[in-house]
């Protein structure tokens, strides 16, 4: 008895949920869940393309992921691609936009070079490349039309956890300046 009324339970709750998506409409332009962004700065500067995805869980909050790769390395001789999850908080008016600040992880491959620097002279060390996490807060600022296009800037810090004797780096930055659609 217990199993059918689980079971029961069970399929009268997915009727449930699918009704309610099905009646479900957005009144408000700005108040869409998700969006994807991209850095207008990163191709210049860093060599690379910076893409971001962010799922809006209400008008304050938000959960994203940030993939950076480089293929210039001309330009950018230490990284060669991060993955990086972020969640932010809105602190503005309207529906997730507005000042915010970001707690984010990132994970990523940056080059395994050593410099030491001795009474004796200055000795430089190539390894192989080094898988490393690091975790960080950043903040920024976004802003949004009704046409849903979204742009904003953003700055971020942080410290890395782990392989940091194995490299020079200790530490990241997260910059960008992107433009945005909200779907």
């Amino acid at each position: 008895m217990k199993k059918i009324f689980l079971a029961v339970t069970i399929l009268f709750s997915f009727f449930v949920a699918k009704a309610q998506n099905k009646n479900e409409t957005i009144l408000n332009p700005y108040e869409k869940k998700n969006e994807v962004l991209l850095d207008l700065i990163a191709p210049a500067f860093s060599g690379g393309i910076n893409a971001s995805y962010e799922r809006y869980f209400n008008k304050k909050s938000s959960l994203g992921i940030t993939f950076i790769y480089i293929f210039d390395n001309t330009k950018e001789k230490d990284m060669n691609y991060s993955i990086s999850p972020y969640y932010r908080r809105y602190f503005g008016k309207k529906y997730a936009s507005g000042f915010f600040v970001e707690g984010f992880g990132m994970v990523m491959s940056i080059d395994g070079k050593k410099v030491y620097d001795t009474p004796e002279k200055l000795t430089f060390t190539e390894n192989p490349n080094v898988i490393n996490l690091s975790i960080g807060a950043g903040f920024g600022w976004k802003g949004v039309t009704k046409s849903g296009l979204t742009y904003g800037a953003n700055l971020g810090w942080g410290k890395m956890l782990f392989n940091a004797d194995k490299t020079d780096h200790t530490q990241v930055a997260k910059i960008s300046l992107n433009v945005g659609y909200r779907f």
